[in-house]
């Protein structure tokens, strides 16, 4: 497969709309690869706190409707990164949205894990409750969100329901860079799996931004890494690999606590 990792940068003087269309010019641009994505919350920047009430949108709204001819303009497969969601009941939620080659909407991914330890996202925005995978013809994709990379059993429940490549949308801060990078490596490894780690560029409510994104091989190998300056990450990868490795070294067949568990339930 054919991957591009679009390390946009969010600059406070780019209006939300004009940096929609940016964005959306840069999918275009990947004409010929299988699969884009973008980070967590470019369009109005992951730490912009006070900005996510003002540029709350529905589900179907103009990010949607942008990335979805975006999609289809350039004919891949595009996780489009997250933005601030409003459900109808007016809760805000970090939202994923993933859509097809065609631009049909294929899945969409509320982020379980809320960062700001009782202030910021954390209390701002409703917690997502499900697990999300989407069926690819290449392989199977398994979503999640920035903070939700600290947490293991996320992307272990994400295994159990078929994943095979695991996608990770982030507006990652430069003074945490190298958990970043461990952790994207440790989930490929404990899950024998393809990690594609995609973080933004620039500085939101200054914080400075990690970008690096970074696309790990299922046995912890780092096939590609960006700067962290905006950029294209392009990458070949091969999905094959992971049923190879998981037969050569069956780790996840040795497990025993999960099995624990759901025999106790």
């Amino acid at each position: 497969m054919h991957a591009s990792l679009i390390q946009i940068a969010v600059n406070p003087d780019e209006s939300v709309n004009s940096r929609r269309e940016r964005a959306a010019s840069l999918v275009a641009a990947q004409r010929g690869a299988d699969l884009v994505a973008l980070p967590e919350l470019w369009p109005v920047g992951a730490f912009e706190y006070t900005a996510f009430a003002d540029e709350a949108e529905p589900l179907r709204g103009p990010t949607h409707d942008v990335m979805a001819k975006a999609a289809a303009d350039a004919g891949v497969w595009l996780h489009a990164g997250s933005f601030v969601e409003r459900a109808e009941d007016g809760t805000l939620y970090n939202t994923s949205l993933v859509f097809s080659p065609e631009g049909d909407l294929a899945a969409a991914y509320r982020k379980i894990h809320r960062f700001g330890f009782d202030k910021g996202e954390a209390v701002l925005m409703g917690a997502g409750e499900e697990l999300v995978t989407v069926a690819l013809p290449e392989t199977t994709v398994g979503l999640a969100t920035c903070y939700d990379l600290r947490f293991p059993e996320q992307f272990r429940g994400l295994v159990d329901a078929g994943a095979e490549t695991l996608i990770v949308a982030a507006g990652w801060p430069e003074r945490r860079r190298s958990h970043w990078t461990l952790l994207a490596q440790a989930r490929a490894v404990e899950n024998q799996a393809y990690v594609l780690a995609v973080g933004s560029a620039g500085t939101h409510a200054g914080v400075e931004q990690a970008g690096h994104s970074i696309v790990v091989d299922p046995w912890g190998e780092v096939l590609a890494e960006a700067g962290a300056a905006e950029e294209v990450l392009t990458v070949e990868f091969d999905p094959t690999r992971v049923a190879t490795i998981r037969e050569q070294f069956p780790a996840l067949k040795d497990r025993r606590l999960g099995l624990a568990r759901r025999r106790l339930a």
